[in-house]
């Protein structure tokens, strides 16, 4: 299990790999594998049956990327930046942009 900052709907930037330079928002985390899902990146093709629910064919959707290949982009620096956990005066814990120093939680 990786220990992660990254959350589900935090924007990144691809760092390595085929889609390196891409950047989306994460939709799902998976900790236990150390791996993200990202929108628009990493985009496969699956050839589905006809089901039920679906007319079946060719169907294109993200794999999962390994959390080490993207970084958290922080948009008042323009860049990838790395995330930092800080602890405010009143005890609570945040992360933080290490490149801006911009505060990410509320």
């Amino acid at each position: 299990m990786k220990r992660t900052r990254l959350k589900k709907g935090d924007e990144v930037v691809v760092i390595a790999g085929k889609d390196k330079g891409k950047r989306g928002s994460i939709l799902r985390v998976m900790p236990d594998d150390g791996r993200v899902l990202v929108e628009n990146v990493n985009m496969i093709k699956r050839h589905t049956k006809p089901g039920r629910d679906n007319e079946g064919g060719i169907v294109e959707k993200e794999a999962s990327i390994h959390i080490s290949n993207v970084m958290y982009y922080d948009t008042t620096a323009s860049k990838g930046t790395r995330i930092t956990v800080r602890t405010l005066e009143d005890g609570r814990k945040v992360r933080v942009a290490a490149a801006s120093g911009e505060v990410l939680d509320s």
